[in-house]
C-alpha cells in the first residue's frame, strides 16, 4: 500500500455515517487544544451563566447539536425550563435574567454576529460594568469557543441528541 492510499483509507475511518470526518479523531491536538480553551474560557465563571451562553451562541447558529447538549447540561444543573425557553427571546422577557445575564447574552449576540456591525461600545461597556477584566477575558473566550464548537459541529454534521446526553 502506498503511502497515498494509506492516508485515503486513514481518512475514510474518521468519517461519520453522514460521510463527515469525526473531526476528534481526525484533528486530536486541534479538538484537545480546543477542550483546553474551553475549560480555561469557563474557570471562574458562573456555571449557569455558561450553559446560557452557550445555549443563545447555539441558537443564533442553528446548531441543533451544541443547543441539545447545553440545554441539557443546563437542566441538570437545576436550571429551569421557564428560563431555557426565554433564551432565544431575553429582551422581550428580561425580568427572567440577571442585569449581568443580560449583559453576557447582548455581548454573546454581538460577538456570535459580528460581522453584522462589530461589537458595538455600548454592548461592550455594558459587559464591562458586570465584570472585572478577568471575567470579561473568559467570557469572551467562552463566547469564541461555543462559536467554534457551532461551526465544528455544523461543519461535521454532528445530530442533536448522540452526545450522549
Amino acid at each position: 500500500m502506498t503511502n497515498n492510499e494509506e492516508n485515503n483509507t486513514a481518512s475514510v475511518a474518521h468519517r461519520t455515517k453522514a460521510g463527515r470526518l469525526d473531526f476528534a479523531k481526525s484533528a486530536p491536538r486541534a479538538f484537545k487544544a480546543l477542550i483546553g480553551l474551553d475549560a480555561a474560557a469557563r474557570e471562574g465563571l458562573d456555571p449557569a451563566l455558561v450553559e446560557l451562553v452557550k445555549i443563545r451562541a447555539s441558537a443564533i447558529n442553528k446548531c441543533a447539536y451544541c443547543l441539545h447538549m447545553h440545554t441539557t447540561d443546563a437542566r441538570k444543573a437545576g436550571e429551569s425550563e421557564e428560563r431555557l425557553h426565554m433564551v432565544a427571546v431575553w429582551r422581550e422577557a428580561a425580568h427572567f435574567f440577571t442585569e449581568k445575564e443580560q449583559a453576557a447574552l447582548a455581548l454573546t449576540e454581538a460577538v456570535t454576529l459580528v460581522a453584522d456591525g462589530g461589537v458595538p461600545d455600548a454592548v461592550y461597556e455594558r459587559a464591562a460594568r458586570h465584570f472585572d477584566e478577568v471575567e470579561l477575558a473568559r467570557l469572551l473566550a467562552l463566547i469564541f469557543t461555543i462559536n467554534t464548537w457551532n461551526r465544528l459541529a455544523l461543519s461535521t454534521a454532528k445530530v442533536a441528541g448522540t452526545d450522549g446526553r
